[in-house]
């Protein structure tokens, strides 16, 4: 309905409709399209042909609070932050300043510059050149951050890592910040414009220039005066002025030391002797044992063969150990020389690095710095009055040191042992080690055996402290006899039988069967029948199924002699039977077949 209504209102017409907005007052229209673009080309060309991102030259024209105005020669002219002037004391309308071109228009349709842009696309380029030409530039380092510095080179940010402050280790980098210093671009990204700078390639580079001086002018056995930078395991480095040198342990002093640090400090000035050097490897090789005399050539008079001499373990090989006697004079103790004793020693357990020891030279050669130690020597050998002291036949004590599978290895005193084999350890028992019978530390009555004082050896027995057994007790085991025993062990051969008087014997297999079917069986106790008894071997074998085998036999042979003696009865009573009768009856002769016909069957079974 409203629509209608609108349709049919009356257009209501105004004074000025008719009025020509294009023509101005003067009664000029407009330019057309085309005169418009001509005039519009002409009027751009009274300004600057400028670019996005293009370096341009301005003049400021205007100062703000907050921005300062600056003309390009742009049909505008463009506000830049105060901020990006802070370098430049003084600023002034007038002064010319560079800037770059961000946008022509922004979406304001503002001229965008920026003087930081500028200064940071000036200093890359700079930076670029620096790094190919290799010169040094000036930065004031701004900051930390993780890892290193942040300096300022040439109004840019650039990188300088912790590791490229100093050539020397730095952990404190905030004694750095606010310094300017010299420094090397040696990396440079392109690509997202970042740049690495070291000032310690500078350094390096003058110490480089030092090294190569100082190294034109070595000579082997040059003194030179060096300080102790650095302490290693295997040695020293020594600062001679620009030029680093290693002074090796072995070096050091004409002693055994175990560490450096022994005997050097660090920041310690030396005198040291040039031994070797390497242009083209840059090494030099240091002494300082070489600026004194060798000990050998200057031995005291005291140190002769057959002197007593003490010394310090200073290292211990399987043949023996070494003693120092003074720094860089050493002698060996093999371990011949230890004891007197004819048993084995191992060096490596008798010493300990460190520990003195009194010894007498033995040998001594000045000539080839050798010296041959005893320490045994020191006392008399003890053998030499081995028969005084320990006769054939004596009875003592001693401590085993030593047990092997075939006898005890017993010390009788220091230097003065030997061997009880496992066969004389006991009379009765047969041992498989020595071991069930004694261990190492026990003490153990021994006698005197055998003396062999050519070889340093002593023959000892045990079980001979007592009279043998055997030879008393081969009556009551003789062959045949019965005892009760009880297995004490068992395998597949056979079974160890313990008997009484200690005694222990052996039943195999077969023997051990029982008349149940069953077998005898570990830790059980049994009668055993002796069949074999050697007194010279120490042997007795038992049978345990030979006693109710044998019983069997025996009940055999009872029931056949008792059927024996009635068929004999039975013959007698026929005979006497017959010298009685005169005359044969009937009667008889049924009496006498039946004595026949029983006499006959009793032949007849034991026939069978």
């Amino acid at each position: 309905m409203e629509e209608n209504n609108t349709l049919s209102s009356p257009v209501v017409v105004s004074a000025h409709d008719d009025f020509d907005w294009s023509i101005d007052k003067r009664n000029v229209s407009s330019y057309d399209s085309a005169e418009k673009l001509k005039y519009d080309a002409v009027y751009e060309g009274t300004f600057k042909a400028i670019t996005d991102g293009e370096m341009v030259e301005g003049i400021v024209v205007g100062l703000t609070k907050t921005d300062v105005v600056i003309n390009i020669g742009f049909k505008s002219d463009g506000l830049v932050s105060l901020n990006e002037f802070r370098d430049l004391q003084g600023l002034k309308t007038g002064d010319v300043v560079e800037v770059m071109v961000v946008e022509k228009e922004d979406r304001e349709g503002h001229l965008h510059l920026s003087r930081r842009q500028a200064r940071i696309t000036r200093a890359w380029e700079k930076i670029v050149e620096v790094h190919k030409t290799g010169d040094v530039v000036s930065g004031l380092v701004t900051s930390k951050t993780k890892g290193g510095l942040i300096v300022d080179i040439y109004g840019m940010e650039t990188f300088l890592p912790g590791s490229q402050i100093d050539v020397k280790p730095v952990t404190d980098y905030d004694q750095f910040v606010g310094k300017t210093m010299e420094f090397k671009v040696v990396k440079i990204n392109e690509t997202i414009k970042n740049a690495v700078v070291s000032h310690k390639a500078l350094i390096e580079s003058d110490i480089e220039a030092q090294r190569a001086e100082i190294m034109g002018k070595l000579e082997k056995g040059q003194v030179l005066e060096g300080t102790i930078k650095n302490i290693t395991d295997f040695g020293a480095f020594l600062d001679l002025g620009g030029v680093d040198g290693l002074l090796y342990i072995t070096d050091i002093s004409w002693g055994r030391i175990s560490h450096p640090s022994e005997v050097l400090k660090l920041d310690q000035k030396l005198n040291v002797v040039v031994l070797d050097f390497d242009d083209e490897k840059k090494r030099i090789s240091l002494g300082l044992k070489q600026l004194t005399p060798h000990p050998w050539d200057t031995l005291p008079e005291w140190v002769h063969e057959g002197s007593t001499v003490k010394g310090k373990v200073v290292n211990i090989e399987d043949y023996g150990a070494f003693l120092e006697i003074q720094p860089g004079v050493e002698g060996l103790v093999h371990v011949s020389e230890i004891t007197w004793a004819n048993s084995p020693i191992n060096a490596k357990e008798f010493f300990k690095l460190g520990d003195e020891y009194e010894a007498r030279i033995v040998t001594l050669d000045k000539g080839s710095r050798k010296m041959s130690l005893s320490i045994k020597q020191l006392t008399t050998d003890p053998w030499s009055e081995i028969e005084n002291k320990f006769p054939v036949d004596s009875r003592h004590k001693g401590l085993v040191k030593n047990i092997t599978p075939y006898g005890v290895f017993v010390e009788l005193e220091p230097g003065i042992g030997g061997m009880i084999h496992i066969s004389d350890l006991s009379w009765l028992k047969r041992f498989n080690h020595p071991s069930e019978y004694t261990r190492s530390g026990q003490e153990i009555s021994v006698v005197i055996l055998n003396i062999d004082k050519d070889n340093r050896k002593l023959q000892l027995g045990h079980k001979q402290l007592e009279e043998d057994p055997w030879n008393t007790l081969q009556d009551t085991f003789a062959v045949g006899t019965l005892h009760e025993g009880t297995v004490t062990r068992k395998d597949d051969k056979g079974a160890i039988v313990q008997l009484p008087y200690g005694l222990e014997g052996f039943a195999p297999n077969r023997h051990l069967n029982k008349e149940d079917g069953k077998s005898i069986v570990a830790d059980e106790t049994n009668s055993f029948m002796v069949i074999e008894f050697d007194r010279n071997e120490k042997r007795i074998v038992l049978s345990h199924t030979r006693i109710w085998e044998q019983g069997k036999v025996e009940e055999k042979e009872a029931e056949n002699k008792e059927k024996k003696a009635d068929s004999a009865k039975a013959k007698k009573v026929v005979k006497d039977i017959q010298s009685k009768v005169e005359k044969t009856t009937l009667g008889d002769l049924g009496v006498l077949a039946e004595l026949k016909k029983k006499l006959d069957g009793g032949t007849e079974g034991e026939a069978k």
